[in-house]
């Protein structure tokens, strides 16, 4: 499908939050997705996974996910500075305010006249995390989570009890978990971790293990897979099209 590409600044209890919105340019209602980027923010790469994402029939949004840390429009590089950067911003936002964001942007949803109410969620690193993690709101049908981090080790910044793997069990809709085998910030006893939860908390959820490097989806830098990517859009498109129309 056209694409159409535009920013709006979409209004959070921790301020404005820069948003990308790519939607299919024919007329239509349209299923809708919440795509979380790395900690580089909107960087080139994920503003063409979205473009992918949406070039199937899906209204995308791509929030800065950091947005009260930075001024509008930061994008992080792939460089140690903007690893730092992305990484001390991690460490500071708490859960409880990506779930504000979550809400904010399905807030929004809701008022597009070319959505159709259903809405997923879907991530790389830490926004598989985040995609994940927006799988506890009851308004998300279904989360593609692309080889998210921190979710075995409850290391990011949330109030006690409030971690996003313990809360699993509050999930309604389906997850699909991809992980690289060869990904150093999730090991094969982190991806137990996982596995084994949301298999006790008996979440619907398909998990693939692929062998990649960490950020293969990526298709910048020397770890990106072109084939093993194409096969994980399919994959999800296929999850979002079940789930979401």
């Amino acid at each position: 499908m056209i694409i159409t590409r535009h920013d709006i600044d979409i209004e959070t209890p921790t301020g404005p939050m820069r948003t990308g919105i790519c939607q299919p340019a024919a007329p239509g209602r349209y299923p809708a997705v919440l795509f979380y980027s790395e900690i580089f923010q909107r960087t080139a790469p994920i503003l063409r996974a979205a473009a992918t994402m949406a070039g199937h029939g899906f209204i995308v949004l791509v929030p800065e996910v950091f947005h009260e840390l930075n001024p509008i429009g930061t994008v992080l590089g792939y460089d140690e500075a903007g690893k730092d950067k992305g990484n001390s911003d991690k460490w500071t936002k708490p859960l409880e305010s990506h779930d504000s964001d979550t809400a904010a942007m399905l807030d929004h949803l809701a008022t597009m006249d070319a959505h159709n109410g259903r809405t997923g969620s879907m991530g790389v690193c830490i926004g598989g995390h985040l995609a994940f993690r927006a799988a506890l709101n009851p308004g998300i049908a279904a989360a593609a989570c692309l080889y998210a981090t921190d979710l075995h080790s409850d290391t990011l910044p949330a109030a006690p009890g409030n971690g996003s793997l313990e809360r699993c069990g509050e999930i309604g809709g389906e997850v699909m978990m991809v992980w690289g085998r060869q990904d150093p910030h999730v090991p094969l006893d982190g991806r137990r971790k996982v596995h084994d939860a949301l298999t006790k908390a008996d979440v619907s959820f398909a998990w693939h293990e692929v062998n990649a490097q960490h950020a293969f989806m990526r298709d910048e830098g020397d770890r990106h897979d072109p084939e093993l990517a194409a096969l994980v859009y399919q994959q999800s498109v296929a999850l979002f099209r079940r789930c979401l129309t």
